[in-house]
């Protein structure tokens, strides 16, 4: 399987044009910070865009940064222009055709973003042997992905890689492609429809499960939008199976419990995170407005506590008295999207 995917991205694909489904675009505009750093990458990076999803955190300046499925680099090149000169970033990708659109363009990318020398990085490797590169354990502020897990035939070896290249308080921040229930066998072992980031696709409950048995216990869905089979063929074959574009937010912290749980505690933001002043968004359930003391579970106290977000709240409360379960003002479940639903058209950045 990973030889049909170095295959399907090395020679098949030679740009987004290529792709026959809509799961490798990203259907959400950037920010318009983003967008202008976009506008400074080179062209033969963004043609070979294959991504599903916005991989960019707040709060990036200084810190050390690992892309897993780096491909032709575009995500690395719009993370080193965030995380400065003083920060690092790292791409690792299996594939030598996209690797060697990456390399070829670090000196441009230095000069682009005014550096004196290259922030940014390029490996070959497997996802799930992190180790093989010499990546240390706790090394690693922040790991982002893009559409890529999906592709990689052991999850759990990524993840608990990611885990353990991740510092405590660290972050795995990825988008990536979803079903809606298990995919069958036999269209796993569809070379097409695996390489369009679809049959590899882990059902969400699988992946709560598997995430939380690697270590990240909490695992938080900030958006998702249901993907729509634009090819006939490829439709016909994945009938009655829901496919989704999610971003969810990973934290390697060891006060996270299995469950949600109320301990009184409030937070309150400051509104000094840069891009938001009036309001901050940790996922899809929990925003915070500037000023206003926000009743939070045990989990998110947490994680806003002891993360790079902390500088940015006010904290009352602790664990000494117990109230049960964290009665959320959310009902939403995984993919019960507010976002835009099948049909509506996305388009590739």
């Amino acid at each position: 399987m990973k030889e049909q995917v170095q295959k399907y991205y090395g020679e098949t694909l030679t740009g987004t044009t290529d792709l026959q489904t809509n799961a490798c675009c990203t259907a959400i505009a950037p920010p318009t910070h983003i967008k202008d750093i976009m506008a400074l990458l080179h062209e033969e990076v963004t043609s070979r865009y294959y991504g599903c999803g916005l991989v960019v955190p707040e709060l990036l300046s200084g810190l050390k940064v690992l892309d897993l499925g780096s491909g032709a680099g575009q995500d690395c090149y719009v993370l080193s222009a965030l995380v400065g000169a003083n920060g690092k970033v790292t791409g690792v990708d299996m594939t030598p055709q996209q690797l060697a659109v990456a390399n070829a363009h670090i000196d441009f990318h230095t000069q682009q973003f005014g550096y004196q020398q290259a922030n940014v990085e390029f490996l070959q490797g497997q996802l799930e042997e992190l180790d093989k590169l010499n990546l240390e354990d706790n090394s690693y502020d922040l790991i982002v992905s893009n559409c890529v897990i999906n592709l990689c035939p052991d999850k759990e070896a990524v993840l608990n890689e990611a885990y353990r290249v991740l510092k405590p308080g660290g972050e795995l921040y990825f988008s990536d492609v979803y079903a809606d229930r298990r995919v069958p066998q036999h269209l796993v072992e569809d070379p097409t429809l695996y390489g369009e980031c679809l049959s590899g696709a882990l059902y969400w409950n699988d992946f709560i499960t598997l995430a939380k048995s690697c270590g990240f216990m909490d695992p938080r869905l900030v958006e998702d939008r249901p993907l729509e089979i634009g090819n006939d063929e490829l439709k016909t074959k994945t009938e009655g199976i829901g496919f989704y574009s999610a971003t969810y937010r990973l934290f390697k912290l060891p006060d996270l419990e299995p469950g949600r749980e109320n301990y009184g505690q409030t937070v309150t933001y400051k509104g000094t995170i840069e891009h938001h002043p009036d309001e901050f968004k940790l996922d899809k359930e929990n925003s915070f407005k500037t000023g206003t003391a926000t009743p939070v579970c045990g989990n998110t106290y947490c994680m806003l506590q002891q993360t790079r977000l902390a500088p940015h709240f006010e904290f009352t409360g602790n664990r000494d008295t117990h109230h049960g379960i964290f009665a959320s003002n959310s009902s939403a479940l995984p993919f019960d999207s507010e976002a835009e639903t099948p049909g509506q058209t996305s388009s590739c950045c």
